[in-house]
């Protein structure tokens, strides 16, 4: 990127960070009403009494995955193509989301009317849905179609994958592992300035992801060493490939833990559910990105970190929304938006 370009990104990246939320507005929106919400931050389909409570969840879920990408878009118009390629492999997220909905359609024989209600309306250069694709006869002759396209890597994968297993599980776990590992491949063409803050930024992202994964697959789904080994993508960071194939064949949750590298081993020492950690790791992973967004000086990582936070805020927000159309209690949605702790034990490993 040119110094103009940079500083052009940068100067944007600090005016769009205004928008995050702090933790006392957090709890003051808590207390919103569902009609104060929908004002508040214009969500109109709230106050739509035609549509059913599922229509105004799925619309709200639209406008902010929608207000989301077109941050992303702003955000990318003056990076060089290997930083926006960068930023682009993080967003295709919500591509893989229709990609599911469409493998999952197909796997249980659903009517193409049907699938197609539950695909996210996304920017063109996230579509990945045409009529070819509804009409595959099956997930191998969806999947070949995807080849042609800009997700070929996943879906090639995938198939390879469902090819020798026929298993849905291992299948969409294909397609995780593929995202991670292509959005690691990019970020590790960066050196030097902008290296070293996307790497750590993405470090935190994958030491998150991999510990959840790792602790799911083999307590919860009671997957093999090799087994759960096998669906990880190795941070640079923390979470290496030698260090998650020790992790992978100890066994228990508790022995993973007390075997994990600071600042990890501290941050989850006593906890005792999937739930828990993932609610330590979260903020594990927030704290690294808002470190970056407010110390760095890497446009691109800057970027990619406020997008990370932003996401998680509107994913809060889309929490609020859900707990008030379900009617829920306040002690309730403040739990489940992680404003108050429990007030009674979490048992397990959690779902």
């Amino acid at each position: 990127m040119s110094i103009t370009s940079q500083a052009y990104l940068n100067t944007r990246v600090t005016a769009m960070s205004t928008r995050l939320l702090a933790r006392e507005q957090l709890f003051a929106l808590a207390q919103l009403s569902l009609s104060e919400l929908a004002e508040r931050f214009e969500l109109q389909p709230l106050l739509d009494e035609q549509l059913s409570r599922r229509a105004k969840s799925r619309a709200v879920e639209q406008t902010l995955i929608r207000l989301l990408l077109a941050e992303l878009a702003i955000l990318i118009r003056p990076m060089a193509p290997p930083q926006r390629g960068l930023v682009l492999a993080w967003g295709r997220k919500y591509a893989l989301f229709n990609l599911k909905t469409l493998v999952r359609g197909k796997l249980y024989d659903r009517e193409q009317a049907e699938i197609q209600q539950n695909l996210y309306d996304l920017p063109e250069r996230d579509r990945l849905v045409n009529q070819e694709l509804l009409r595959a006869e099956n997930v191998l002759e969806l999947l070949r179609t995807l080849e042609r396209g800009p997700l070929r890597s996943i879906a090639r994968q995938a198939r390879e994958v469902y090819e020798r297993k026929r298993d849905p599980f291992a299948l969409e776990a294909a397609i995780d592992q593929r995202y991670y590992a292509e959005m690691l491949r990019q970020a590790m063409q960066f050196q030097g300035e902008s290296g070293q803050p996307l790497q750590q930024l993405l470090g935190a992202m994958l030491d998150r992801v991999d510990l959840l994964w790792l602790l799911r697959f083999r307590f919860c789904y009671g997957l093999s060493p090799s087994e759960s080994f096998y669906q990880l993508v190795p941070s640079p960071k923390l979470l290496h490939r030698d260090r998650l194939l020790q992790l992978a064949n100890l066994e228990t949750f508790e022995r993973v833990l007390e075997a994990l590298p600071a600042p990890l081993h501290l941050l989850l020492a006593g906890s005792t559910s999937l739930i828990d950690a993932q609610r330590r790791l979260g903020a594990y992973q927030s704290t690294r990105a808002r470190r970056i967004l407010a110390r760095g000086h890497c446009g691109v990582a800057r970027a990619l970190a406020y997008l990370l936070l932003r996401e998680g805020d509107l994913l809060v927000l889309f929490s609020l929304v859900q707990g008030r159309l379900l009617g829920l209690s306040q002690a309730v949605i403040e739990i489940g938006v992680e404003l108050t702790e429990p007030d009674c034990p979490v048992g397990g490993l959690g779902a």
